[in-house]
């Protein structure tokens, strides 16, 4: 057995897979885990990967930010390389979009997702499209407020980071404009306010544990005093595609000036708006 075979062999345990079935696909929950010590997640494993990534699939940026941003934030003056290998003082925030592209972390993503295909396939069908971001982040780093399209466990490698989640599909937390916006090519940044914290909930992670965070879940990250790098595996369902569809549909209609109402949540298939939605791109394009 492999130094890679012998950290995936029971990277979820039991009774993490249990955890994970009883509560997928809507709640959030913490996980535990024993991917710690791959190479491939290595601070110089993660720069050489970052240094044969096409641009397109990495993002850095400065780390004293606040939680809500308007736009793109600067960047530090560094290479990717760089800013990786000294990420302990770099005061930088960065991350490697879509590392599967790479063969040895393809297998990696696969096989952490294997062990819990069971319990998503029985909830929400087929596993879809299989992704995985690495994130790298300096000492108080802050990723800003903000929402992605997939079903995601954040596992934490090194350091510590705190994780503040908020209901996904309420409009309070992420107006119905934005969501049309973001599916439609918009920004997944997220307008903030600080009366908004207190709907939120606060998850701690350290070493060894794990996030699972729902589809369009928005939240904010606030890194520990130590540097941190976090594995973010990712998958989506034909259902989180209907809802992305769903809300197209809706931004489309408010073009024209129909205020539709909102998807619904899972277990909501939103199937007529997604077809029609899915109709429209085949013969007018994406919108």
């Amino acid at each position: 057995m492999t130094v890679h075979d012998m950290s995936l062999a029971q990277t979820f345990p039991r009774s993490a897979r249990e955890t994970f079935a009883r509560n997928y696909p809507e709640t959030p929950h913490k996980l535990t885990h024993s991917l710690t010590a791959d190479a491939r997640l290595s601070l110089e494993g993660l720069a050489s990967l970052a240094e044969s990534l096409p641009e397109t699939s990495i993002e850095y940026n400065r780390g004293d930010l606040p939680v809500g941003i308007d736009g793109k934030p600067g960047g530090t003056g560094l290479s990717i390389g760089e800013t990786i290998r000294r990420i302990a003082s770099s005061n930088s925030w960065a991350v490697l979009k879509n590392i599967e592209q790479v063969a040895e972390y393809r297998s990696l993503l696969m096989e952490l997702l294997e062990q819990l295909r069971p319990q998503i396939e029985s909830a929400t069908g087929e596993l879809l499209t299989p992704q995985a971001f690495v994130f790298i982040s300096s000492p108080n780093a802050v990723t800003p407020y903000h929402f992605d399209p997939e079903h995601n466990i954040l596992l934490q490698l090194t350091g510590n980071k705190a994780m503040t989640q908020f209901p996904a599909g309420d409009p309070r937390y992420a107006p119905d404009r934005v969501h049309e916006s973001y599916h439609l090519g918009g920004p997944r940044e997220l307008p903030w306010a600080e009366d908004l914290l207190e709907g939120g909930t606060e998850f701690s992670l350290a070493p060894g544990e794990a996030l699972y965070v729902p589809v369009m879940a928005p939240h904010f990250v606030r890194n520990g005093p130590e540097s941190s790098i976090s594995l973010s595996v990712t998958w989506r369902s034909e259902w989180s595609y209907g809802e992305s569809d769903a809300r197209c549909f809706n931004g489309i209609a408010r073009r024209y000036g129909f205020n539709l109402r909102a998807p619904k949540r899972w277990p909501h298939a939103n199937r007529a708006k997604s077809f029609s939605y899915r109709a429209y791109r085949s013969l007018f394009g994406a919108g």
